[in-house]
């Protein structure tokens, strides 16, 4: 479990700087250039990353129970990771309408992607992991949206040809997702026999 918290630590540090520390961000880059603020940060996050996937790996060989998990939240797990992934897709395809409206759909998607997988997962290594995601995300929109604001940010319209785009993307990456890659990845096939998320 140390494994997976320092990796946690680590690598949602990382990525909270400009939640906690925007004026500390911005001068270290003032001071030392974008560059090597990226180095460090990508030398950070992926270390954390490593680490938060080893720890997360070695607590379930030896999982602490917290609550029942009944087989049907693992499909409905499954089935609510669907519109994360449009919302991941709509973070990427530029001129759609998802993004116009919802200004950060990436976070977004991280928070339905946390909160589906702790539906479905009672462990925890789970509530550590995705619990610790959902609580990056609702953070990240708060402090994204409040800088819209304070810059005065304006998002261009969406378009529906890119809007379309947007959908049919997330759609077929879930699917390549869940009735494959996450068994092939993580070892867990949503739809499968076993269940899980």
């Amino acid at each position: 479990m140390t494994l997976l918290i320092l990796g946690l630590i680590l690598f949602l540090g990382a990525h909270s700087t400009r939640i906690f520390a925007e004026g500390w961000r911005t001068n270290f880059i003032a001071q030392r250039g974008e560059m090597t603020w990226k180095g460090l940060y990508t030398v950070v996050s992926i270390a954390g990353f490593v680490l938060l996937v080893w720890g997360y790996g070695q607590a379930r060989l030896d999982p602490t129970v917290l609550w029942g998990s009944p087989r049907w939240t693992r499909h409905l797990a499954a089935l609510l990771t669907l519109p994360a992934f449009v919302l991941l897709a709509a973070a990427y395809v530029p001129g759609n309408s998802i993004k116009a409206k919802l200004k950060h759909p990436m976070v977004l998607g991280v928070k339905v992607w946390a909160l589906s997988h702790l539906i479905a997962n009672n462990t925890l290594a789970d509530l550590l992991l995705f619990g610790g995601f959902l609580l990056w995300a609702v953070l990240n929109f708060r402090a994204a949206r409040a800088r819209d604001r304070a810059n005065g940010t304006v998002y261009a319209p969406g378009r529906a040809v890119p809007t379309v785009i947007t959908v049919v993307a997330g759609l077929v990456a879930w699917a390549v997702f869940a009735f494959w890659a996450h068994g092939a990845l993580i070892g867990v096939k949503p739809f499968g026999p076993m269940g899980g998320a």
